[in-house]
């Protein structure tokens, strides 16, 4: 039960003190330590994410996407020509720092300024990208722009639900899932049923820092792997949290 109601007695939810309509995400470029997320530039980015994403021997990262992988560059140049283009959903190049070259893209999608609430969708990694530090520092970059920098309250990861390895990244990344909706959209001509998954800005707060620990270059060895995984990290520093809370405040003396 709400301990907030009404005039009339009814449970409503807390109020949001001085809320105002936040500003939209922009086409600005974010840079951490592994890779930077920048706007889509065709002439930078097309050749280079085309030979990237040809790397993968068939089409299969591509099946729960709305396009399916272009067969040729000229094809593949006026897709990237078309989501360039979109302010809703707002794409981005994820280039590797150490190539310099754009590896993947993702974007800022559903932007909803009024409520505070936005989501990162259209996850197209390649097999550079996959499975690095840089692709988790993307999603980190991100999440830090919408909540620390724009100030939006919700930042949502839907899914087919079938599409197991995007539901376990979401997992991963600290989202928590919301359930699934039945019958959502028609793509591909076929069904899909949506898995839900957030973050909200209470939650933010440890998911940075279970991030910036495991970004840390000392979480990785001389053959770059992980010391400690982020979900391992995440869940440490809850329990620190929930230590710190249940520690009694000290007894005052009275004379």
């Amino acid at each position: 039960m709400s301990e907030h109601l009404s005039a009339y007695g009814q449970p409503i939810g807390p109020p949001v003190k001085d809320w105002v309509e936040r500003n939209r995400p922009k086409r600005i470029a974010l840079t951490g330590r592994y890779c930077r997320v920048a706007p889509i530039n065709v002439e930078r980015d097309a050749a280079a994410l085309f030979d990237a994403y040809m790397q993968a021997p068939d089409g299969r990262d591509w099946t729960y996407l709305a396009q399916e992988r272009p067969v040729g560059a000229a094809s593949f140049r006026e897709y990237l020509a078309r989501i360039a283009a979109s302010s809703d959903p707002l794409h981005y190049a994820i280039v590797d720092l150490s190539s310099g070259l754009a590896v993947g893209t993702a974007a800022l999608m559903r932007i909803e300024p009024v409520h505070g609430v936005i989501e990162v969708g259209c996850i197209t990694f390649s097999s550079r990208l996959k499975k690095t530090r840089a692709s988790s520092e993307a999603m980190y970059l991100m999440m830090r722009y919408i909540f620390d920098e724009l100030g939006y309250r919700r930042y949502e990861w839907k899914c087919d639900s079938l599409n197991a390895p995007s539901c376990a990244a979401a997992k991963r990344y600290g989202f928590n899932f919301e359930g699934i909706f039945r019958n959502a959209i028609v793509y591909k001509r076929r069904s899909r049923d949506t898995a839900w998954f957030s973050i909200t800005d209470a939650e933010w707060p440890r998911i940075r820092s279970a991030f910036e620990t495991w970004l840390h270059p000392e979480n990785f060895d001389a053959a770059g792997q992980q010391q400690r995984a982020l979900a391992a990290i995440r869940v440490s520093l809850s329990q620190q949290a929930e230590s710190a809370a249940a520690v009694p405040a000290p007894s005052r003396m009275v004379d």
